[in-house]
């Protein structure tokens, strides 16, 4: 076979080869996991931030599926992560897996800032609970326009445990993006018992409730979580997995 064949040959096979990535590729989906820069628990003098476990079970459930995933933070670079949620007694095998994890503990260093996140490139959006999102999330403006874009373009928003504190001021023409919908999150009976309600600026169950949402729950640290269209909420840290399977199914219908 002549020389000139042979190049035009291997040159027809590469360009085969990059048309189908590039539509593999574009087939892929893509995720943006909001998290908390909050890292200070009120007065009392202790830290907070994202809670482990809510962050690593829907980030590998998702992850190992193939999901395209990128972190964004109100201040970009790292998050906080509550010290608590290191403690072994809250360990399970995603934690551990992430703690060992060196490629996304460097991801989680370099975080885009929120404003620099254009919601038209992902096709969900994730946030992750602690009781962070409960002072930055619940209150920043740009957080809520990425909510309701996400929501009015049909691409799912969910959240878990402390996280649904960021549908606080989410609005969709005029009404609360929960008015009238299936909700859940960290109930009131679970704040008490960690002995925080005096502490937070707000109960998530409250909230949601005196937004309009329809809040149900299971009992205290059970596995919980319920969608209504696009909307998943979580109940605990034990209900992030299936959060992220139900998060998981949406993208799958989805074409």
């Amino acid at each position: 076979m002549k020389k000139t064949n042979l190049f035009a040959i291997l040159l027809l096979t590469l360009s085969c080869f990059v048309a189908t990535a590039q539509k593999q590729n574009k087939k892929m989906k893509k995720v943006l996991f909001v998290v908390t820069s909050h890292d200070q628990l009120g007065n009392t003098g202790e830290k907070t931030g994202f809670w482990t476990e809510e962050f690593a079970a829907p980030y590998y459930a998702l992850a190992d599926k193939g999901i395209q995933i990128d972190i964004a933070t109100p201040l970009g670079g790292q998050p906080p992560i509550d010290p608590k949620s290191a403690d072994p007694a809250s360990a399970t095998e995603d934690t551990k897996r992430f703690d060992a994890d060196t490629a996304l503990l460097a991801k989680l260093k370099n975080t885009k800032k929120l404003t620099e996140v254009n919601p038209s490139d992902y096709d969900a959006v994730f946030f992750p609970g602690g009781h962070g999102p409960l002072w930055d999330l619940a209150e920043d403006k740009t957080s809520a326009e990425i909510i309701a874009t996400f929501y009015t373009q049909n691409k799912p928003v969910a959240f878990v445990c402390h996280a649904p504190a960021a549908l606080k001021n989410v609005k969709i023409n005029g009404d609360f993006l929960v008015k009238g919908k299936k909700v859940t999150g960290f109930t009131n009976s679970e704040e008490a018992a960690v002995g925080l309600t005096n502490v937070v600026p707000f109960l998530v169950e409250d909230m949601l409730q005196k937004n309009g949402g329809s809040y149900s729950k299971a009992g205290d640290w059970q596995s919980y979580a319920v969608e209504d269209g696009y909307l998943i909420t979580g109940q605990n840290p034990a209900s992030s997995k299936l959060v992220a399977e139900k998060l998981l199914a949406q993208l799958h219908s989805k074409k």
